[in-house]
Parts: C-alpha cells; structure tokens; sequence
C-alpha cells in the first residue's frame, strides 16, 4: 500500500465515524416528527426542549461531515453538491427551518404562534431524515452524472462535472434510495423514543408508556424496512474498479464486500444486535438505558454500511449512466500532500466528539423535568 493509499483509507475511515454519528444524531429529527403525536401542551413542551439541547449537536456534526467530505474528497463534494443541487438545497432548507425555529418558537413577539415554528420542526424532521436518507442512497444506487476533468478548461462552462436534467430528483424518485431515506426516518424516530424515555422525567406514567409503545412500534417498521433494504442491497450489482483503474459492473459487489472483508461484517452483525437490544430494552420498565445500546449499535452498522461502499475499490457514487466517471477513494481524493497536511487537523476530532459527550453529559445530568420548563432561562 502506497502513503496516498494509505491516506485515503484512513481518510475513508473517518468519513465513516462522522457519518456514522450524524445517523444517530438525526433522533433529534425523529422527536421532532413526534410532536403532534397525541401529546398534550405540557408534553410538546418537554419533548422540545429535550431536543433543543442537541440539536446545536446534530448540525455540528453535520458540518464536520461536509468538512471532512470537502477536505479529503472534493470530486465528491463537487460532483454531488454540485450537480444533485436540488436534493441538497431541499435538506438545507429544512435544516434552516429548524435552527430558525428553536430560536424563535418562545421568542417575546412571536406572530406567528409556537405552533407555526413546530410545524417546521415537523418539516425538518420528515425532510431532513428521507432526503439524507436518499443522499446517502446515492452511494450505492448511482446516480445520473458524468465527469469530465477537460471542461475545468472550458471558458464557457468549467464544470468539472455535468449531472442529467433532474438534478437530485431522480434520486429523491428512485424507490431504493427513498427505501433507504424511509428507513432512516423511522430509526431516527425509535432512537428518539428512546432518548425521551432516557431523557424526561416527571412526566407522567401515560407519557413513559406511550414513549414506550412508540419505540417498539417504530423499531418493529424499522426493523421490517431494513431488512428489506438489506436483501435489497446484498442482491444489487455495483461497481468496481479493476487494477487498470476500468470500472467494471459486479453482480452481488456489496456481499462479496462483507465476505471478503468479514471484519466488517462482524461489525455490522453486532450493531444490529444492539440495535435489537436496545429497542428490546422499551418492554422493561425498570430500563431507560436503550438509547445507549441502539445508539451505540447504530454506529457501528453504519460504519459497517458506509466501509463497504468505499473499500476494495469499490466506486461509492456510481454513475448510471456513464460507469467509467463512477468515483472511488483513487479517483476522487486529495492529493497526497493535501491528505498527509489535514490529517494534522483531523486530530482535533476527537476534541469535537469529546465535545458533543461533554455537553450531551452536562446538559443531561438528572434529566428533563416539567420544572426545568417552567425555567424561562432555558425555554425552546
């Protein structure tokens, strides 16, 4: 293995833990999909200010995501920000609802009432986790592009790469990425549950159960749809570059990907596991702990999902229409020196995950009571 090899796996690795925890953080989008779900005034106030102490939370890791994307990957940041334009503009759109909503819901002189900014947030909940849900699709699906580096030179078009008349919403209509965005949502709604289960207390047995009944519910969809998208993608044919760089077309790549690199099928075997063990945990009263085990298992499924999308040469956005501008790890990285500088930096990212637990450990201590609400100082 060359150093730029080298590089681009550890590369790779990364993009997969920051990936990986911004799919857990999207519980915060599932809480918001839960807000008209039958809860009374009380009710909608915990669970929005539960949520409104994360949810800074889930857009920083969001931004660290498209940041380590960008700095390690740019023909990807390009190809697919810049070409799939409306898929991504519809999910910052939404995301831009929520910020604008917790700060403003409780505001003195708000004209437009709570209720308006919870609608966005229920926007945001829905939107956010399906798109990025179909996003993420993308990286096994394809999509329709094509990538010519020769058009940088071309004074009246230096687009490096040129994206089919539907610009995202193709993807937003392919059945197997919105297959994907759907299970997302749903596991974004069981590990809201959860963490409301975790989180508020003193809010009556009738909530704790509800919460409860929700998290077995939305785990069993969950469930049932990963499965599904599961057998879906073991049985999909995607690409593969060969050692003179030619991509070729292979029947069953992403199982052979986890028989051939079984590491990670074990690792994703015990994600799922605990992802199991977690909902589980919603039949017995006396738990609250599931969030952590569901949480915990669904990063390492989705460390698992997103390594074998970009590993062995795998092309992690295939192009459907033009397969040889279909990107890989080889293709579409830094250089090297570029990759060997920002690796210095991407020390500093287990400062920003010792933040994220820092502030989720400091603003959890002793959970979330209707007391907590009344506290003017601290209202979403």
């Amino acid at each position: 293995m060359t150093d730029l090899q080298m590089f681009q796996a550890y590369w790779w690795l990364l993009i997969c833990v920051l990936g990986a925890v911004l799919v857990f953080m999207l519980f915060v989008l599932g809480g918001q999909s839960m807000l008209f779900c039958r809860h009374d005034l009380t009710h909608r106030q915990l669970m929005v200010n539960s949520l409104g102490r994360k949810w800074e939370l889930t857009f920083t890791s969001l931004v660290v995501f498209g940041g380590a994307f960008f700095a390690s990957f740019p023909l990807y940041y390009s190809t697919s920000f810049g070409g799939a334009y409306w898929l991504w503009m519809l999910i910052l759109f939404s995301f831009v609802l929520q910020a604008v909503s917790y700060e403003f819901r409780r505001k003195r002189g708000n004209l437009y009432g709570t209720r308006t900014y919870d609608i966005f947030l229920l926007v945001n909940g829905v939107v956010g986790c399906v798109l990025l849900g179909c996003a993420v699709g993308m990286m096994y699906f394809g999509a329709d592009f094509e990538v010519t580096r020769a058009s940088l030179l071309d004074p009246a078009s230096p687009v490096i790469s040129r994206w089919g008349d539907a610009h995202g919403f193709d993807v937003i209509a392919c059945w197997k990425c919105l297959l994907l965005g759907v299970t997302v949502f749903f596991l974004a709604r069981t590990l809201a549950s959860l963490y409301f289960i975790n989180n508020i207390r003193g809010a009556g047995e009738a909530f704790e159960a509800g919460m409860r009944r929700s998290a077995l519910v939305n785990g069993v969809i969950f469930a049932a749809l990963f499965v599904t998208f599961a057998i879906v993608l073991l049985l999909q044919t995607g690409y593969r570059a060969n050692a003179g760089g030619t991509v070729e077309a292979e029947p069953y790549l992403y199982l052979h990907n986890l028989l051939g690199m079984w590491w990670w099928g074990v690792i994703f075997a015990a994600g799922v596991v605990l992802v199991l063990c977690g909902i589980g945990t919603a039949l017995l009263p006396s738990l609250r702990s599931g969030i952590w085990y569901a949480g915990i298992g669904t990063v390492l499924v989705v460390v698992a999902m997103l390594a074998v999308a970009g590993y062995g040469d795998t092309c992690y956005l295939p192009s459907l229409t033009h397969p040889q501008s279909s990107l890989t790890l080889a293709n579409s990285s830094s250089s090297l020196f570029t990759l060997r500088v920002m690796s210095w930096v991407s020390l500093l990212v287990p400062f920003v995950l010792a933040y994220i637990w820092y502030v989720w450990s400091k603003m959890n201590a002793g959970g979330l009571t209707p007391a907590d609400v009344d506290d003017s100082a601290h209202q979403y």
